[in-house]
């Protein structure tokens, strides 16, 4: 890029929390920046959507001559109940990040491919009137007209590291690699434990001999275990722990049999670390099978044979352009080819005009203006806002969250919408040693007790 770029990454999730949306949009901004700065936007846990809804117009955490790009991590996530100013408007570039396949989680509810159908076009509504581009991390996501398919994450360093070592192991003729198989993730059915444990039992006479760990915390826990023990094959049960844990290092064999993932996270570990990968042949794999110990199956007959094929292989090493291509130095440059960040950007929308309904040269243009229009007005409603499912009363922040975070209480001028500024004060601003505010990256915690959380932000900058 020829001049410095203000990156504004917004996100739906931030650590503690250990989700792809928690940890991915947090690296992505450093790699982006190796700097910047954090700030937290007022937000509240949804208990019925098990996650963390903004609260007020969270585009008004960048001041206004520093909203140049915005990164929207899970956009339809955060524009479901945006009320405020038009994100297109505002800045100049809209970059979305589709990281989940809402529509699978949504059709496991009750009534739930009615609910996958509102929302599939709920969701085309919101990223179509607030994203310039889409890219999908996998095609296992929904489709977005013009979207681009496009894995933008890479791993923790720590893996790479990891691997190095192994692969020192294997040059020098020592054997790397001294135990089986294993699986790790967040211990609910759908996240791969189901499809697993079906597999071991239907193929546990073929398999007599494997021994499969099984590592991670979850709601199903229990069940997990009470199922692993009826198995004649030794599957053991432990709580989670993180994946780069030496406990971890010298497994062989990976197995993540998993379809409901849009690009795991721990797979892409795993092959960091040098181990074989035995996963599904699904469309949110795609990305790893460049990879040599990346071995996909169909089946159950396939996975058997993957399985003991594992079982008597050593991993293949990788080349060093394999181990870059899992690296964050490749999937930032992947992400700003993807977002074209390199190619002179005009902005259609002046900031001159109104917010919504501004003058346009086509007539695309002044419908998406007025769909736009609508979803302000209907968005700006408590009536409306119940009832597509917003927590009730979080068009603006409250009292607590406004002294929490520091925001100024101050009546915008115009519009109907939060009273509330979102930029940081004075105190604020002082604290984190700069005189403007960044912008906004990731979700805070777990659910107080009042189910009021509060969301962090970042802003990056880019050469």
């Amino acid at each position: 890029m020829e001049k410095k770029q203000h990156i504004a990454i917004f996100t739906t999730a931030s650590l503690p929390w250990l989700t792809g949306t928690a940890v991915n949009p947090l690296f992505r901004s450093v790699y982006l920046a190796k700097d910047g700065k954090r700030d937290f936007y007022p937000a509240k846990f949804a208990k019925d959507k098990g996650s963390i809804l903004p609260v007020g117009d969270i585009s008004e955490i960048i001041p206004d001559r520093e909203a140049d790009i915005a990164v929207l991590e899970e956009p339809e996530h955060l524009t479901w109940y945006h009320h405020g100013k038009r994100w297109k408007t505002k800045f100049r570039l809209v970059v979305g990040i589709i990281h989940t396949n809402y529509l699978e989680y949504v059709k496991r509810e009750k009534n739930g491919t009615l609910q996958a159908f509102l929302l599939k076009y709920l969701n085309n509504w919101v990223v179509g009137i607030y994203c310039h581009k889409v890219i999908r991390l996998s095609g296992a996501t929904q489709d977005y007209s013009d979207s681009i398919i496009c894995n933008v994450h890479g791993v923790n360093p720590k893996f790479l590291d990891i691997g190095k070592k192994k692969r020192e192991q294997q040059k020098n003729g020592e054997k790397a690699f001294t135990k089986g198989a294993y699986f790790i993730g967040k211990m609910i059915w759908s996240k791969g434990y189901k499809e697993l444990l079906k597999l071991l039992r239907v193929h546990q006479k073929e398999l007599g001999g494997l021994e499969v760990d099984l590592v991670g915390s979850g709601e199903d826990s229990d069940a997990v275990k009470k199922a692993a023990e009826k198995l004649e094959i030794k599957v053991r049960v432990h709580p989670a722990r993180d994946h780069a844990d030496p406990e971890f290092h010298d497994y062989k064999l990976f197995i993540n049999p998993s379809t409901t993932d849009v690009v795991c996270t721990t797979t892409a570990e795993a092959l960091a670390m040098g181990k074989i990968v035995v996963c599904a042949n699904h469309t949110s794999n795609d990305f790893f099978r460049q990879f040599p110990n990346c071995w996909t199956f169909n089946d159950g007959k396939e996975f058997v044979e993957l399985i003991q094929k594992a079982l008597v292989s050593e991993p293949a090493q990788l080349t060093d352009a394999q181990i870059h291509d899992l690296s964050w130095e490749a999937a930032t440059e992947r992400f700003l080819k993807a977002a074209e960040l390199n190619v002179p950007y005009e902005r259609k929308l002046s900031r001159s005009t109104s917010n919504y309904m501004s003058t346009s040269l086509t007539l695309q243009e002044r419908m998406e203006d007025a769909s736009a229009f609508v979803h302000h007005v209907a968005s700006g409603m408590e009536i409306s806002r119940r009832i597509f499912g917003a927590i009730p009363d979080t068009l603006e922040p409250d009292e607590m969250q406004c002294k929490e975070l520091g925001i100024t209480n101050t009546p915008k001028k115009q519009g109907r919408g939060s009273p509330h500024s979102l930029q940081p004060d004075e105190a604020q601003r002082k604290e984190l040693g700069t005189t403007s505010t960044p912008g906004k990256q990731a979700q805070d915690e777990a659910p107080r007790k009042d189910a009021t959380t509060n969301t962090p932000g970042k802003q990056a900058q880019a050469n």
